[in-house]
């Protein structure tokens, strides 16, 4: 077995996450892939099997903790670069329906040939900013849950993710050590967008011990029609 897929099983299972062997061999063909493009496109600066086992993948998988995956729900992965954490979350749950969410276009071309090479069932890319996903009528409000990672501080993805989630359903934001730094700003522009904190799930990655923070976010109103406003506003201007 290769050292990825030791880092991966061994990890997961710390984590008291399952995986079978046919979704190891998922995961070890999408690692070729990925190498394979980085040789044309910088689609990630991580090769070193070992490394990309517990930061792309074991810690994509952290989602899952929050415990809110079941099948037949529309997942919209938003800034998903690589695929993540929507790919590896789609080889672990199936039963999901993803859309990832991409700005840079030769990432979507990527996605699109990752998703044909494993023959992914029920998943789309899609050369898009996520503030103009949110004003798409179709897509206001589609969402049963939304997954961000390592995009931007809380408040502006709370702009970003939001307007896509139904009442009821999720915002997952995956963040590192520095959340407590955002919260305060935060809780008021996800109020304000149609949210609230449900909970915060504090971890540590396997091998390397790093801190990450799931913020669990639950649509309770409608996001008001204004937002998300136009491309490169709510950077510059949070709410």
């Amino acid at each position: 077995m290769s050292e990825l897929l030791e880092t991966l099983k061994k990890g997961l299972k710390e984590m008291g996450i399952e995986i079978t062997e046919s979704q190891l061999e998922c995961f070890q063909l999408f690692y070729r892939l990925i190498v394979e493009e980085n040789k044309k496109n910088n689609i990630t600066a991580i090769v070193d099997e070992q490394e990309f086992a517990v930061k792309h993948f074991i810690d994509s998988l952290t989602c899952l903790k929050a415990g809110m995956f079941n099948d037949g729900m529309k997942l919209m992965d938003i800034g998903t670069g690589a695929g993540f954490p929507g790919i590896p979350l789609k080889i672990c749950r199936p039963g999901l329906e993803v859309v990832l969410i991409e700005s840079q276009a030769k990432k979507v071309k990527f996605l699109l040939k990752v998703i044909r090479a494993m023959d992914l069932k029920n998943i789309s890319a899609m050369h898009t900013r996520a503030e103009e996903i949110g004003r798409k009528t179709f897509y206001r409000g589609y969402c049963d849950l939304v997954t961000a990672r390592a995009v931007a501080e809380l408040r502006v993805l709370a702009e970003y993710c939001l307007p896509v989630v139904k009442i009821g359903g999720f915002f997952l934001a995956m963040k590192g050590p520095k959340l407590f730094e955002e919260l305060a700003a935060a809780e008021k522009a996800v109020n304000i967008l149609g949210g609230e904190i449900a909970k915060i799930i504090k971890l540590n990655l396997p091998v390397t011990g790093d801190e990450r923070n799931l913020v669990v976010v639950k649509k309770i109103k409608p996001t008001p029609e204004k937002y998300p406003r136009r491309p490169g506003v709510p950077l510059k201007k949070p709410v």
